[in-house]
């Protein structure tokens, strides 16, 4: 699996650059993944822009990946699929439960919200 990792203080972006997220590199996403967020990464945004073609292990890394970011209080986000990838998510309904962003700069204006809005809803600790 080809891909770039840009780690940032509030986030994650892991880029794939193959055109396909199927059973070849699935599980080495699966993987990344978990490695993320056992680092301490609870937003993590993944960007799909080259892919094409995502079949069910494919679907399964990003409902991982989603519930990752959520069981340690973050956010995951799907950021550039494309006409064919969002006609599946919508076909499995993963539309409704995961967050679909154009771009990866929308992705990270939405989680570094998502931070902001976090912390203004935890009491002061003084």
């Amino acid at each position: 699996m080809r891909y770039s990792v840009e780690k940032e203080d509030k986030y994650c972006l892991l880029r794939l650059e193959d055109e396909k997220l199927n059973s070849q590199n699935a599980p080495m996403l699966k993987s990344e993944m978990i490695l993320l967020n056992t680092e301490g990464y609870k937003n993590i945004i993944l960007d799909l822009s080259p892919v094409k073609y995502v079949d069910s292990s494919g679907l399964s890394a990003i409902l991982i990946c989603d519930r990752l970011c959520r069981n340690s209080g973050g956010v995951f986000v799907l950021a550039g699929a494309g006409e064919q990838v969002r006609r599946l998510l919508q076909i499995s309904q993963l539309d409704q439960v995961i967050h679909l962003l154009n771009t990866s700069d929308e992705s990270k204006d939405f989680v570094l919200m998502h931070e902001l809005e976090n912390e203004l809803r935890e009491p002061d600790q003084a």
